[in-house]
C-alpha cells in the first residue's frame, strides 16, 4: 500500500562493517564478477533473450522508468550516485538528465561494460568505479539511486547502509526492494532449503514496514510495485 511512514528514532543502528552485511556483498560479487557476466550483459542489450529473461528484461525497463519518474526532468548540476550501477543503463539516463553521475558496482566485470557503453556525448558526466556503495571517498550527492542493488540484503543491513549514506545525502535517495508476496516467500524458503553455489545470491523479501521499523530515522514512502513475469521489485523513496 502506498503512503507516507514517518520514522522515529531507533538507537543503535550504524555502521557498514558487520560480518552479515560483508558476507552477503562477498556474495553478490562473486554472483556477478564470475557467475553472472556474460548473462548481465545480455540481458541489459538489444539482443533477443529468452521468454523468462524478456520479462525480466521488461520488468526492469518499467522499474527505471518509475525511478527516473521521482527525479527532477532536468538534473542540471545534481550530483547523483548510482548505487549498484551494473551495466550503465540507469546512470546513461540520469547524464542525459544533466546529471553528474557517479556509478559504483562491486562487480568490475559490469563496470567494465559500463564503460564500454557509456555514450561519447556524455562521457564528461559519467564516473563508474568498482567497489563498495558505501565507501566514503566517492563523496556528497543530491540524490542516490540504488534499483535492485540492495535486494540481497536483511532489513537491519539496509538500514545501516541508509544511516551509512544519510550524512552525503542532501535530497532523496530511491531503492528498490523484493517484496513480501507469497511467490517471492516461497522461493526464498526454496533457495535456503536447497542451496545452490552457482545459483544467484537469494533475494530477502521485505515489506516497506519492516524496513521503516529497521530504520534510525528520516522518511519511507512506498512508490509502488513493477510485477513482469518473474520480475518483482518493490520502489522505496527514503529522505534523510
Amino acid at each position: 500500500m502506498k503512503g507516507n511512514v514517518i520514522l522515529g528514532p531507533r538507537p543503535g543502528i550504524s555502521g557498514d562493517d558487520t560480518p552479515a552485511y560483508l558476507r552477503t556483498r562477498d556474495r553478490v560479487e562473486h554472483y556477478f564478477d564470475r557467475t553472472a557476466t556474460r548473462t548481465w550483459e545480455r540481458l541489459t542489450s538489444d539482443a533477443p533473450v529468452s521468454g523468462i529473461r524478456a520479462t525480466v528484461r521488461e520488468g526492469r525497463d518499467r522499474m527505471r522508468a518509475l525511478i527516473l519518474s521521482q527525479l527532477p526532468s532536468d538534473l542540471d548540476g545534481a550530483r547523483v550516485l548510482d548505487a549498484g550501477c551494473g551495466t550503465g543503463a540507469l546512470a546513461f539516463e540520469l547524464a542525459e538528465r544533466g546529471a553528474q553521475v557517479v556509478g559504483v558496482d562491486i562487480s568490475p566485470q559490469l563496470v567494465a561494460i559500463a564503460r564500454r557503453r557509456q555514450p561519447r556525448h556524455l562521457e564528461h558526466r559519467l564516473d563508474f568505479h568498482a567497489g563498495d556503495m558505501l565507501d566514503p571517498a566517492l563523496g556528497s550527492f543530491d540524490h542516490v539511486v540504488a534499483m535492485d542493488s540492495l535486494i540481497y540484503y536483511a532489513a537491519p543491513d539496509i538500514a545501516r547502509m541508509l544511516a551509512n549514506l544519510s550524512p552525503r545525502l542532501r535530497g532523496s535517495m530511491i531503492l528498490t526492494v523484493a517484496p513480501r508476496t507469497p511467490l517471492l516467500m516461497l522461493m526464498w524458503r526454496a533457495g535456503k532449503l536447497f542451496p545452490r553455489s552457482d545459483r544467484s545470491p537469494s533475494m530477502v523479501p521485505h515489506s516497506p514496514a519492516r524496513i521503516a521499523h529497521a530504520l534510525a530515522g528520516g522518511r519511507l514512502r512506498d512508490l509502488g510495485r513493477i510485477t513482469s513475469g518473474f520480475y518483482i521489485s518493490n520502489a522505496l523513496e527514503y529522505r534523510p
